[in-house]
């Protein structure tokens, strides 16, 4: 946002004198004091938790208090998801919290070389938050500029580096894997003679001496091919996996001769079953002592062994258990392995203005600095706006001064994130100045008491006006208006030298940033956000989505030109038009959204940052809400739940974007080995694919595509869809455009939704998406395989995403969301076209909408505004559209896309994680697991649930449940490698 209201553009001849251009000889370099470009880890160069590997607290993290006041909300008991029992996940795996070492995805880099003198060394123990990358900056030419501490804080000695590693939660204080090795173990024989203290002592010697074998090292080692990692697992020791007391316990065992090992059975005996100790007193009378003691061992081994053949069933085929075919499967027991730890992910948004961030990209900003995720905000501009900080009453007295202007707003931001990531906003930065890829400088701010937390300040010049015709902005480079964007440097800024950047010199400093921080997930702005069909005005500042425009075109370069990195997922987010749209945040969610804006508007003025140009932003600070923007959040894309699906071998297929491409994971069957991702070719896909199945079988895959084109004019988004090449092919054909309903970038942005698909009872299939003009667009398919034309489907004020699905006539309805209620289409019969728009007589939703065909019509999942709360109801089309019975389903307080298979409900909950429902009335679970996007589910076969989510790192996790009562979540499981180069 630039000051929340669009203003009158500046005069001609306004702001900064032109600066010298790309500078010769050369750029200042970083600060030798300043952690971001100082070393490289072994993932790539930032060590497997990336750049801030050695910033882990020793213990678990966990929200500050502040983050979570929803905790004690809710009516229903919140608990973790219907797994074994699981230690609160602090965002790395229990082993790392051990220190045992951990091989790296791949080598580090032996070019890019330490630069820091020594006492910058000693201050940050050689690994810091952004090393230094050949390229982009060659330190060796350049002489350090001084540091710029701000608050007067003292930079303290940071924690050592932690190892990391491993793959497993850690399932409590003693893990389900862990009870099961001394159930196992309490099955052996009765006690023998008390061991001498010199057979104690030889013991212990012989216990270290000689390793377990693997039958005996706990059910972690039997994993085989058949699981996602188990090759890697089987053959990691023992305290690698997660039975590492099963290993130790099986290793005595192996290790301690018969006569010695009566003791430690005596002592777990004591906990065994009546049943185990009736058999052990049995086998005792019919045998000798030394034969009873084996015969209890082998029986241990042979116990273990098959709880991990059971485990692994578990995890990998849950069908082939419940049979697949069976009319009533039999409940699942919970399972008694943990699930896979995520990767808490690298984090990288980009915004124009500071305070988007605050606005529209929170809560989820607030989630992964509360996590520890490591986090870097980039802006393009510096935000000067007219240069007066003061409340509109006072503005008219109150001297411009851009320069000041914007660093009030810097002061700002470092306030609010302070205060998100350690609830104090005097907490102290460290600022420094770094030579960008385009050719000029930026500053990045390190929060020293959290170096994870990063800031990038570009400092452009901004429109100053939402929709003006402003040549010196972005939308002015974009469009040729200007050849060179010059630089606002803030009064405060360790930057002094002003610079100037073209289109592509503003395209290369995005790709040096996102090269440095080496992200797996990226945020930023809506590139297509429309116009009001009235005045025809951006419903989004022009900063916005022009800026959105040039991050498009970086990531794309990055993705084609950058080899080694990890694969990075997008997520785009809504603007101004927020403010239009019901609220999806419930009453505690916004209050904690609106205090970052209070810290930011600094409503106290008290002089807590030292500086002359203020300390927030105080032309927000009348009505720091904005226009209802901290009500609410709203993705722009990536909101779909149908990507994920099953084939008619059980098989499951999984669809999302990574770097610009579909990326595609396959599992053959119930309990085949997962593959995947595999990116098809074509680039340029937006986030988010829906998956239909066709009437042959063969699975579609539809999504929206965006180019660039030779000319600013030719910004085109498009329609577009991939077929199998036959049902259950890993291949998939090119991909075919549906081309867009809109005639030109200039009439609506390119504003359109992503398409929903659906094939009704003949056969037919036919797209539909929601036009720039807020109304319904359709494509059918024809007998010979053509598309008929767009249509006009009518409807108006429209938003987000339609969906569709088709009811157990095969009749397709389509359903879409307006400001104030839902409307729907529905077909009269199969085969035929849609009828008129018909108002359901829904409340008013929060954003967006889950359709899919169930109890003989079409089931509706959305949220209750300002709640979180998952409502639902039945449509029907006998005798035209009908709403039946609907109800309240709860839920934990979230907000955005719902997905519903079988008994299975899951969608995001207030704190970022996914949280599920695996029942009718049945307590709402939440997992550690944070993801982008939307979840997704399908059923496979007649009684099984699977669930899906890419998580914040842009990895797979999968896990699945019986579709029966009583029902359990499988622990999650990743599939493929940590996430590493592609």
């Amino acid at each position: 946002m630039s000051d929340g209201h669009p203003r009158p553009g500046p005069p001609a001849g306004d702001g900064v004198p032109p600066g010298p251009g790309p500078w010769p000889g050369g750029m200042p370099g970083a600060d030798p004091a300043y952690g971001p470009y100082a070393s490289h880890g072994s993932y790539g160069q930032y060590g497997q938790y990336g750049q801030y590997a050695w910033n882990e607290q020793p213990g678990p993290q966990q929200y500050h208090q502040s983050h979570l006041p929803h905790q004690h909300q809710h009516p229903e008991s919140v608990r973790e998801f219907h797994h074994a029992q699981q230690a609160e996940w602090n965002g790395r795996p229990p082993q790392a919290q051990q220190g045992h070492e951990f091989q790296q995805p791949h080598p580090a880099h032996p070019d890019r070389q330490n630069s820091l003198p020594p006492q910058a060394q000693h201050a940050y123990g050689l690994q810091q938050p952004y090393p230094v990358q050949q390229g982009f900056l060659p330190l060796q030419a350049y002489e350090f500029e001084q540091p710029h501490q701000v608050h007067g804080a003292a930079i303290p000695e940071p924690r050592g580096p932690v190892a990391h590693g491993g793959e497993t939660i850690a399932a409590g204080p003693e893990s389900p894997r862990e009870r099961t090795a001394e159930s196992a173990a309490a099955a052996a024989d009765a006690p023998a003679p008390e061991p001498t203290r010199q057979t104690r002592r030889n013991r212990r010697t012989t216990r270290a001496a000689e390793p377990a074998p693997p039958a005996q090292r706990g059910r972690r080692a039997t994993a085989g091919p058949g699981t996602a990692d188990g090759p890697a697992r089987a053959s990691a020791p023992p305290e690698q996996r997660g039975g590492r007391r099963a290993a130790r316990r099986a290793g005595a065992a192996e290790a301690t001769p018969p006569a010695q090992q009566g003791r430690r059975a005596a002592r777990l005996a004591r906990g065994a079953s009546p049943q185990a100790s009736g058999r052990a007193a049995r086998l005792a009378r019919g045998a000798s002592p030394q034969a009873q003691r084996w015969a209890g061992l082998v029986k241990a081994v042979a116990l273990c062994a098959a709880i991990a053949a059971t485990g692994m069933l578990v995890l990998r085929g849950n069908e082939a258990l419940a049979g697949l075919a069976a009319a009533h499967p039999p409940a699942a027991a919970p399972p008694q392995a943990a699930g896979a730890v995520p990767d808490p992910g690298r984090i990288v948004q980009i915004v124009a203005h500071p305070d988007d961030d605050l606005y529209f990209m929170n809560p989820d900003l607030r989630y992964s600095i509360s996590a520890g995720h490591p986090v870097a905000s980039v802006y393009l501009t510096a935000g000067e706006a007219d240069g007066i900080n003061a409340t509109p009453a006072k503005g008219a007295a109150t001297t411009p001064d851009k320069p000041a202007y914007a660093e009030a707003r810097q002061n700002g931001i470092r306030a609010a994130y302070a205060k998100m990531a350690t609830g104090d906003r005097t907490s102290a930065w460290q600022r420094t100045v770094v030579p960008t890829k385009g050719g000029g400088h930026a500053e990045v701010d390190v929060l020293v008491a959290k170096p994870q937390v990063n800031l990038v300040w570009l400092q452009l010049r901004e429109a100053g006006h939402g929709y003006a015709d402003v040549p010196d902005s972005l939308h002015g480079l974009w469009n040729g208006k200007v050849a060179r964007l010059e630089s606002m440097l803030s009064s405060g800024t360790p930057v002094k030298q002003r610079f100037a950047y073209s289109k592509d010199q503003v395209v290369q400093t995005l790709v040096g940033v996102l090269e440095q921080y080496t992200p797996t997930t990226v945020r930023f702005q809506d590139p297509t956000p429309g116009r009001y069909p009235d005045t025809k005005q951006y419903t989004d500042h022009q900063d916005h989505f022009y800026g959105a425009r040039f991050v498009q075109m970086a990531t794309a370069a990055y993705a084609k030109d950058v080899k080694d990195r990890p694969h990075f997922a997008e997520q785009n987010y809504v603007g101004y038009f927020n403010g239009s749209l019901p609220s999806a945040l419930d009453p505690q969610e916004a209050k904690e959204k609106l205090d970052s804006l209070d810290t930011y508007a600094w409503l106290d003025r008290q002089n807590h940052c030292g500086s002359t140009a203020g300390c927030g932003d105080l032309k927000v600070s009348a009505q720091p809400s904005g226009n209802r923007w901290t009500d609410t959040v709203n993705y722009a894309r990536g909101t779909g739940t149908d990507w994920l699906t099953s084939d008619k071998d059980h098989g499951l297929w999984a669809f999302k974007v990574l770097d610009g491409r579909l990326a595609v994971w396959h599992r053959p069957g119930p309990v085949g080995p997962w593959r995947g991702p595999d990116l098809l070719p074509g680039t340029g896909m937006d986030p988010g694919a829906g998956a239909v199945t066709l009437k042959d079988g063969r699975i579609a895959v539809f999504g929206t595509r965006t180019s660039f084109g030779a000319r600013p004019t030719d910004y085109r988004r498009e329609v577009v869809y991939t077929v199998q090449k036959h049902p259950g092919a890993d291949g998939f054909g090119e991909w075919q455009s549906l081309g867009t309903p809109e005639t030109a970038d200039e009439t609506w942005t390119s504003d359109i939704s992503a398409p929903a698909v659906s094939v009704d009872g003949t056969g037919q299939l036919a797209a539909y998406v929601r036009d720039g003009a807020y109304g319904l667009r359709g494509r059918v398919q024809q007998p010979d395989g053509g598309w008929g034309p767009w249509e006009k489907l009518g409807g108006e004020d429209l938003h987000g995403a339609p969906v569709t699905a088709t009811d157990g006539a095969g009749r397709r309805m389509v359903l879409s969301a307006t400001s104030k209620t839902v409307v729907g289409w529905a077909q009269p019969k199969p085969g035929a076209p849609l009828g008129r728009v018909t108002a359901t007589g829904l409340p008013d939703t929060a954003l967006p909408l889950t359709a899919a065909g169930r109890e003989g019509g079409v089931r509706l999942w959305f949220r209750k505004p300002g709640s979180g709360n998952v409502r639902t109801a039945l449509m029907t089309a006998d005798d035209g559209l009908k709403v039946n019975n609907m109800t309240d389903l709860g839920g934990l307080n979230g907000f955005g896309s719902v997905t519903a298979s079988g008994h299975v409900l899951a969608g995001r909950a207030a704190g970022g994680q996914l949280g599920a429902e695996v029942g009718p009335g049945r307590p709402w679970g939440r997992s550690p697991l944070m993801f982008v996007g939307a979840p997704s589910s399908t059923t496979t076969g007649r009684n099984m649930v699977s669930l899906a989510v890419v998580g914040l790192d842009a990895r797979l996790y999968v896990t699945s449940s019986a579709d029966a009562p009583d029902a359990y979540l499988a622990p999650w499981q990743p599939v493929g490698p940590r996430n590493a180069a592609p």
